[in-house]
């Protein structure tokens, strides 16, 4: 018996790619967004895994976990997760350390799948064949022209039945132009789209509850981050008091932070980062946790990391097409899905692993380290 190909270098690469307009939502504004690359090889096979994060998660990943998980068996991914999150103690798990363990388990989980000459998703096993996707963007700082034009485009051109858009501009004092938004919106998809919002937190409960009223007039059926998700009592309480779904759980890092989630009652669907939350292997925990409670989970931005792992668990409601990281991820990657009709299908192709080719020639001018 041979021995088992083992992890032999973990890699990393970090890109800042600037915006194609100004962006802003309820609570924060930017100009660029940072991706760091990790790439876990094994002989002449690799694997990427990513983040969206500062670049100062690239020096966690080699500090204090590329020597964790180099020798191990290249198969072994939940043991070599185990193994980051316990070298990390004192460097404290959530933040920036749990985006740097997420991107070393995606890029694991792609090596063990190129090992394996298959698709993720064939490796994880299929519960569904098509994911669902939403359009996401919507930016506080659109006007109603660029707004208007994203949303179609979506709409109209790839078919996608489902929208959201950013409100509770400047920390939810701009609550008029919110709704007045969120009006142009709906006369932009029409009746039969979905139409989400995404408040990132910036209002009060109170505002929250009373802005929900002028939300239901243009039937949103999704209203994420209401009030902060570090509130689990007070999102709870707007849960049970306006009549969309209130969702959450992208700022999740740990396992027990979505228990307590859930355990509150805080939540109609959950929200899970799989670069955020871990990786690959702590998502799957997350989807399993909700599905325990009798909701779906749904995949926040970076649809790329998400897709195979949402094809495989039978409680997924959707993954976000965030207009940023589709870009990039176009940027920086040959093999990207296609959402024309409104879902992907991952692995359809027979391509192994996440399906992806990083493009040098492409990235190399984004690359800052």
């Amino acid at each position: 018996m041979t021995d088992p190909p083992a992890v032999e270098t973990v890699d990393t690469a970090v890109y800042t790619v600037p915006t194609d307009a100004p962006e802003a939502d309820g609570t924060l504004a930017w100009d660029s967004t940072t991706l760091v690359l990790v790439t876990a090889r094994s002989g002449t096979t690799s694997g990427l895994g990513w983040t969206y994060a500062p670049a100062a998660t690239a020096h966690v990943v080699r500090d204090l976990l590329a020597g964790t998980v180099t020798g191990l068996p290249a198969f072994d991914v939940p043991r070599a997760n185990e193994r980051m999150c316990r070298a990390v103690r004192n460097a404290g798990l959530p933040g920036v350390t749990a985006q740097a363990i997420a991107a070393v388990d995606i890029a694991l989980w792609d090596l063990k799948a190129r090992l394996l000459d298959v698709p993720l998703v064939q490796l994880l096993g299929h519960a569904r064949d098509d994911v669902p996707v939403y359009g996401s963007g919507g930016f506080t700082t659109y006007d109603a022209g660029r707004q208007d034009r994203q949303l179609r485009g979506w709409t109209e051109e790839q078919g996608i039945p489902r929208v959201k858009i950013k409100i509770g501009e400047s920390w939810g004092t701009r609550q008029t132009r919110d709704l007045e938004r969120v009006a142009r919106a709906r006369a932009s998809v029409g009746d039969t789209a979905e139409l989400y919002v995404d408040a990132n937190g910036a209002y009060t409960g109170g505002q929250a509850v009373r802005i929900a009223g002028g939300l239901a007039d243009h039937d949103v059926t999704w209203f994420e981050e209401p009030v902060s998700s570090d509130h689990l009592g007070m999102l709870a309480d707007v849960r049970g008091r306006v009549p969309m779904d209130v969702t959450a759980g992208e700022y999740g890092y740990t396992l027990p932070y979505f228990a307590a989630m859930l355990s509150a009652g805080a939540v109609d669907c959950l929200q899970a980062d799989v670069t955020r939350c871990g990786g690959i292997t702590v998502w799957l925990r997350a989807a399993a946790l909700a599905h325990a409670h009798g909701l779906d989970v749904s995949g926040h931005c970076a649809p790329h990391a998400h897709a195979h792992v949402g094809a495989a668990v039978p409680n997924l409601r959707h993954l976000e097409w965030f207009h940023d990281h589709v870009r990039i991820e176009g940027l920086l990657f040959d093999g990207v899905l296609d959402p024309g009709g409104g879902s992907v299908t991952p692995g359809a192709d027979g391509a192994p692993g996440l399906g992806l080719t990083l493009v040098e020639e492409r990235a190399r001018r984004y690359r800052v380290e």
